[in-house]
């Protein structure tokens, strides 16, 4: 796969000093930081919710799930 060059400009002052501590934080450089965060956002918005809602429901099939509801307040009896 042919890679390709983007060049962003006008980029908030907040943001682009929150990427860099991003970056610094997971040992990247910037220009690392920014594709991986562009990669993940495209990743996700290839996939569908109905996908993703399938998935888990074949994931969860067969698994005993409990009432949240009652588990809360047997929580707060304690």
């Amino acid at each position: 796969m042919k890679a390709r060059a983007v060049s962003i400009r006008n980029i908030p002052e907040d943001i682009y000093l929150e990427l860099q501590r991003m970056a610094e934080k997971n040992r990247r450089s910037l220009q690392e930081q920014i594709r991986l965060i562009l990669e993940q956002e495209v990743r996700l918005s290839r996939r569908s919710f109905l996908v993703n809602a399938a998935e888990w429901r074949e994931r969860l099939r067969g698994r005993p799930l409990t009432d949240t509801v009652r588990t809360v307040r047997k929580d707060r009896q304690r």
